[in-house]
């Protein structure tokens, strides 16, 4: 027994003096002066950042970069459990280089704090900080050590921390973490709802829900612990500080905010709408009828919306109103509003902004989502012949109706007829797959005098079982036909035309918003040509 503790205490001594060696070796490395070159990192001339051979037990089904060239994530599948893994994979550090950036973080977090141009230039403001403290240290490092610290400095400093590669994903739609020593997990377009290999200690998550709720300019504590805000990206968050309201602890749930927003055309691809159900909106929109989208949670209501909102003319004035800023049109003549709240009395809400809005006599008004009192407002901006387009949250046209006129909106039958087109949305399973579908395109058509009821009538209806759309007729284009003076096949040319240009931007790849309205924009201004070209273009539909 004492020849075992003997040899125990000789390794515990070799290794206290090997680590002495390498502290002494490190020393010194400071102390020898530096030059240190800084070039751009060139994968063919460098060594790799990151390496990754694998995770054993798990097939790799798909690999791509997030942050080039520093993250790219590992999609993985466990065959045992039936599950995906998003496995993230950044650079790692070695201890000499881990000691290295606690030190560098500490040095050059006040000078950044205190310098003019980091909000010009953030990478470059970091760089130089970066390239000074090494220089000022004496460290002489390897070009990929220079850039392993700058990328975990930038993670730390202007990035997300451990979450930043995963906000770089565009695949990535939500991001949830749900407590502390648990993994994250993110809705995957592809892989719907898959864990990660990321994960917050205790009081490391407290400090990111502190610091997310700083970025979007709010404040969460111990008194005050949930709070839902905007990030300066547009995405959307919900944050919960301690253990007051989440017993687990702190957590947070992030709703990225896309850098491209949805257009028809991308509708059309994802299967959300056919040409038929486009082209009736497109005419609905052109001519001042009023839309309101419903469906439940991640259905894609406000993404369809926005969408849809690309048909208005160029020159209409349109006004937006949000809770959190959601909406992204390409339009000269638009105004965005946002709220404002929990500042004691100071909070601006939606219901003001709307009072305000139709002061300013815009012809489109577009409110995130109705819930309350905001409602009746808009609705009597349809009364008084604005048209808006809004949200809200139900999974039948039926449900649309009883919430409307039930507490807490309240809005009286009569004027609930004012609405033109109800699009109920859903998120559901089709051959295996999660899609978004419009289910229902219905037309408000008044009030039954006999029954006293809202009467409605369904113009587009979805079949879950062959993944279609079919057409019930609509007495909404009949009489937008009557406004316009056309006759029946001057409608249904209209119609055709519609579909063509659709299918023919469909064909050209254009689902960039910009290029998009601006076509949209240029068949307002002269048809004759734009459909001349998609003739030339061979583009047929059916009629």
């Amino acid at each position: 027994m004492a020849g075992q503790n003997a040899s125990a205490g000789d390794e515990v001594g070799e290794s206290r003096v090997e680590e002495v060696r390498r502290w002494l070796s490190y020393t010194a490395d400071l102390l020898r002066g530096t030059t240190l070159p800084v070039q751009n990192y060139d994968p063919d001339k460098h060594d790799r950042l990151i390496s990754f051979s694998g995770l054993p037990g798990y097939e790799e089904t798909d690999r791509y970069w997030l942050n080039v060239p520093f993250s790219f994530v590992s999609i993985n599948y466990d065959h045992e459990d039936d599950k995906h893994l998003y496995h993230v994979v950044e650079p790692k550090l070695d201890e000499l280089e881990a000691d290295l950036l606690d030190r560098l973080a500490e040095d050059i977090r006040e000078p950044l704090l205190y310098r003019e141009d980091v909000a010009d230039d953030p990478e470059a403001a970091l760089r130089e900080e970066l390239q000074d403290r090494l220089e000022e240290y004496g460290v002489d490092i390897e070009l990929e050590s220079y850039y392993r610290l700058f990328y975990y400095l930038h993670r730390r400093f202007h990035g997300y921390g451990q979450i930043d590669p995963i906000m770089h994903d565009p695949h990535v739609e939500d991001i949830s973490c749900d407590g502390p020593n648990l993994p994250i997990f993110v809705y995957h377009d592809d892989y719907t709802d898959v864990e990660t290999n990321v994960s917050f200690e205790s009081q490391e998550l407290s400090n990111f829900v502190i610091q997310l709720a700083q970025r979007s300019g709010r404040h969460v504590s111990v008194s005050d612990p949930v709070v839902s805000a905007t990030l300066p990206d547009g995405s959307r968050i919900e944050l919960a500080l301690g253990e007051e309201v989440t017993p687990r602890g702190s957590a947070f749930t992030i709703r990225k905010y896309a850098d491209e927003p949805f257009t028809p055309i991308d509708l059309l691809e994802y299967g959300t709408a056919n040409l038929d159900m486009l082209a009736f909106l497109w005419l609905c929109i052109e001519n001042n009828r009023s839309l309101l989208f419903a469906g439940g949670t991640a259905a894609g209501k406000t993404t369809s919306m926005n969408a849809v909102s690309m048909f208005i003319p160029p020159r209409a004035k349109v006004l937006t109103i949000e809770d959190t800023r959601e909406l992204s049109l390409y339009h000269d003549n638009w105004l965005s509003s946002v709220t404002r709240e929990r500042l004691d009395d100071d909070d601006i809400t939606m219901y003001d902004l709307l009072r305000s809005a139709l002061r300013h006599r815009p012809e489109y008004i577009i409110v995130g989502e109705v819930r309350g009192e905001e409602a009746i407002t808009l609705f009597q901006a349809m009364n008084t012949g604005h048209t808006t387009f809004s949200t809200m949250h139900a999974d039948s046209v039926q449900t649309v109706i009883n919430r409307l006129e039930n507490e807490p909106i309240n809005v009286p039958r009569p004027m609930v007829q004012s609405l033109d087109v109800l699009c109920v949305q859903v998120l559901t399973r089709s051959q295996g797959e999660r899609v978004r579908r419009m289910r229902t395109l219905a037309e408000i058509e008044g009030i039954d005098q006999r029954t006293g009821e809202l009467d409605y009538s369904n113009t587009y209806s979805w079949r879950a079982t062959e993944d279609t759309f079919t057409d019930s007729g609509s007495d909404l284009l009949d009489e937008i036909r009557e406004e316009r003076g056309w006759s029946q096949s001057e409608l249904l040319k209209e119609i055709r035309n519609r579909k063509k240009f659709l299918k023919y931007l469909r064909d050209e790849g254009v689902n960039d918003y910009r290029r998009f309205t601006a076509m949209v924009n240029k068949y307002y201004a002269d048809s004759a040509e734009v459909l001349d070209r998609i003739e030339d273009a061979g583009v047929e539909v059916e009629p």
